[in-house]
């Protein structure tokens, strides 16, 4: 009865997505491939965001959805909305050895993410009324001034000591990790708790908007801004992701542009992917991990001013 049972739910399941897979299949170029190919495709293509993602800290949605979008033959809506649960998902899958690790910080990372859901839920229902291309080219703006910012930091990997600020001393937000490759503990503390707190506020609610996750936005925030050690930022990143994320996740669920057909398999390559890159993060020099940050901010910036000029 257990067998029959379970064959009942599969093939129930299977007729459920079958209008998706029509859909999407009508919405290929001419036809030159079959649906099933494009779904492989998107399967492999997330597997390797998920390593980038990981070890950059800026969520696989701010690469996934622009790219996405452009390469392959899906709505729009569609691929913002698995592109959230893309960002989503690595952040769920690379969270638990990053805690063991000792690099994400959770005293660091609560109090951003419950500014930041409160604001992605309000974003994520804006962004599904303004045009596209006016939010394409808001988040190319601000993506590429991110990335300027980085490029100009000279003390991004381990910022100079700070003194602790009122609001980090009432939370109690400071920690020790040890890096690998600089073989040594790193203690430290963090400043400017109020405007960072009002900064992810701003954060999830772009992100909830654009359905990226913003990531992007989490790394330099708490590293040039609340002088947070990068590997401390990285990591501590994904767990503000996996909590705003949650959070606009469900605005989109609710409206209906979550197709399993997309969803499933990015969200499947990107989990894999994530783990592995989870395991070679301690393995990177901090200044390595910098420029993995500054590329991908470049290119998913200069791809969103693209799409917002619709060119």
């Amino acid at each position: 009865m257990k067998r029959i049972g379970m064959a009942a739910v599969l093939s129930g399941s299977i007729v459920m997505l079958l209008p998706g897979v029509a859909h999407a299949a009508a919405a290929m170029p001419g036809g030159e491939l079959a649906w099933w190919i494009w779904v492989c495709l998107l399967f492999v293509f997330s597997f390797f965001l998920g390593i980038i993602a990981v070890i950059a800290g800026v969520g696989g949605g701010v690469l996934f959805v622009p790219i996405v979008s452009s390469f392959f033959p899906f709505h729009i809506d569609f691929v913002r909305a698995a592109g959230l649960l893309v960002a989503l998902s690595g952040a769920l899958s690379a969270g638990a050895p990053l805690l063991r690790s000792g690099m994400a910080n959770l005293r660091l990372g609560l109090p951003m993410a419950l500014l930041g859901s409160v604001s992605s839920i309000f974003g994520a229902l804006i962004g599904l009324l303004l045009p596209a291309a006016f939010v394409q080219l808001l988040l190319g703006i601000v993506i590429i001034g991110i990335a300027v910012l980085m490029i100009m930091s000279k003390r991004s990997a381990l910022p100079q000591a700070v003194e602790p600020d009122c609001f980090s001393q009432l939370l109690s937000i400071s920690g020790v990790y040890h890096d690998t490759t600089l073989k040594q503990a790193v203690s430290w503390n963090i400043h400017r708790t109020a405007l960072g707190g009002f900064l992810f506020i701003f954060i999830g609610f772009i992100g909830g908007m654009f359905g990226l996750g913003a990531g992007f936005a989490n790394v330099p925030v708490f590293n040039l801004l609340m002088g947070v050690p990068l590997k401390v930022s990285v990591a501590t990143s994904g767990l503000v992701l996996s909590i705003n994320g949650s959070a606009a996740a469900w605005v989109y669920l609710l409206k209906g542009a979550v197709l399993p057909l997309i969803a499933i398999p990015a969200v499947v390559g990107m989990m894999l992917g994530s783990r592995i890159g989870a395991w070679l993060l301690p393995k990177f020099h901090p200044k390595s991990i910098r420029l993995v940050v500054i590329s991908i901010l470049v290119l998913a910036g200069i791809r969103s001013l693209l799409k917002g000029l619709g060119i």
